[in-house]
């Protein structure tokens, strides 16, 4: 095993401060594999991280049992009020990792899935009809009137949240800032999450809180009160900003690319295959989650210490020539099964709500283009407001004519 300085030395750096970086990382990360499998992110706060550039490396290290997602992977800053709920499942490993993914896959097997199908087309056509009213000047902003709202609708009704309550979890989201506003939408989202968990203990319905409250009726220790909370939290929080990222992200690709556009109106059979190619190639996260090292060992010959932070870079891995072929471009015809694409994950913590996201994806797109043949951007497609961020994508509105 590797375990000199001058090894873990010789590895390339790359400062995430760098403003090549901020906003061009998908270009930084991929220069970045072909001079190495594993480079050193410098971050700021949180010092030196190994961040694996490759698909093969990437998709062995998601899966390798020497690194977890260990409690101290969640801020903490956190207050001590809210803290017990900060563990979400995301923060596991192991068997209580194992025991929650078991109880909260019910609400995403595929028929659970099929079956949400026309509500989300329904949502979908109600925030298409609202949109020309939003129109200043000929521009509609998709992302805050299109992208953002339903994904919070869709995942509101998953878990049983009163429609009428949605748009606060909505605000939630918006409000994760820093400081005190960030610590004020963490309690907010806990005593939003406790009163759902009271309401669906009173009266059950088809959704995920019903399903956890009858496991913890049958077993107790199946899952607890505070498992039950940081649940429903965490899990709303996650339904909803990645996935409207993805959605805007998906529309200024198609937009920026008319000969994809016209393949998928002349045949919307591929949107399915359009949805897994738009993920792979802009996806809303550049890197994965942090992992930390249980033992000394060896990555990509890098010498890993206990303790050590390690990431995979999904933007690199996405488009490595090793495994995909003319990997920058936007094909989204490219047959199927090629490779396993890095933006819901990979191993033990591949996103369980992926089958519902991709599925809301679709509707979202297909009716967002059916309804409105001559959707163009309002800018160019380079001037599309973007949050400088090394770790996203994501776009901070998205200026489109209808």
């Amino acid at each position: 095993m590797l375990n000199s300085e001058n090894a873990r030395n010789d590895i390339p750096e790359i400062a995430m401060i760098d403003p090549e970086v901020l906003h061009n990382p998908i270009s930084a990360y991929g220069q970045a594999r072909e001079r190495s499998p594993i480079v050193r992110l410098m971050a700021p706060g949180y010092g030196s991280i190994w961040a694996v550039t490759r698909h093969g490396d990437a998709k062995a290290m998601l899966g390798d049992s020497r690194l977890a997602m260990t409690a101290d992977s969640w801020n903490q800053r956190i207050p001590d009020d809210i803290k017990p709920y900060m563990l979400t499942m995301s923060h596991m490993d192991g068997a209580d990792h194992g025991r929650l993914r078991k109880l909260a896959v019910r609400a995403f097997t595929a028929r659970r899935v099929a079956a949400r199908r026309d509500m989300i087309l329904k949502s979908t056509e109600r925030l298409l009809d609202a949109l020309p009213g939003h129109a200043e000047q000929g521009t509609v902003d998709l992302l805050e009137h299109f992208a953002r709202p339903l994904p919070t609708f869709v995942v509101g009704d998953v878990m049983g949240i009163p429609e009428a309550d949605r748009p606060l979890w909505r605000a939630y989201v918006a409000r994760m800032g820093s400081g005190q506003t960030y610590d004020d939408a963490l309690r907010d989202a806990v005593a939003g999450a406790k009163q759902v968990v009271a309401l669906r203990r009173e009266e059950p319905g088809d959704d995920l809180v019903s399903d956890l409250l009858q496991a913890q009726a049958e077993a107790a220790d199946r899952i607890t009160d505070t498992e039950l909370v940081t649940m429903v939290w965490h899990t709303v929080f996650a339904g909803q900003d990645n996935l409207a990222n993805f959605i805007a992200n998906s529309v200024v690709a198609l937009l920026s690319h008319p000969e994809q556009l016209a393949a998928l109106r002349a045949d919307p059979g591929l949107m399915p295959r359009a949805v897994e190619e738009l993920m792979r190639w802009r996806p809303p996260l550049l890197l994965t989650a942090i992992r930390y090292a249980l033992e000394d060992f060896e990555l990509c010959g890098a010498p890993v210490r206990r303790g050590d932070s390690v990431v995979a870079v999904i933007a690199s891995a996405n488009r490595d020539p090793r495994v995909f072929a003319d990997p920058d471009t936007l094909d989204i015809t490219r047959p199927a099964g090629t490779a396993v694409q890095f933006g819901f994950g990979h191993g033990p913590h591949y996103c369980i709500g992926a089958s519902l996201a991709a599925v809301e994806a679709e509707v979202a797109l297909g009716a967002l283009l059916n309804r409105f043949p001559d959707l163009a951007l309002a800018v160019p497609p380079e001037e599309v407001p973007r949050l400088p961020n090394p770790g996203s994508w994501h776009l901070t509105a998205l200026p489109v004519t209808l």
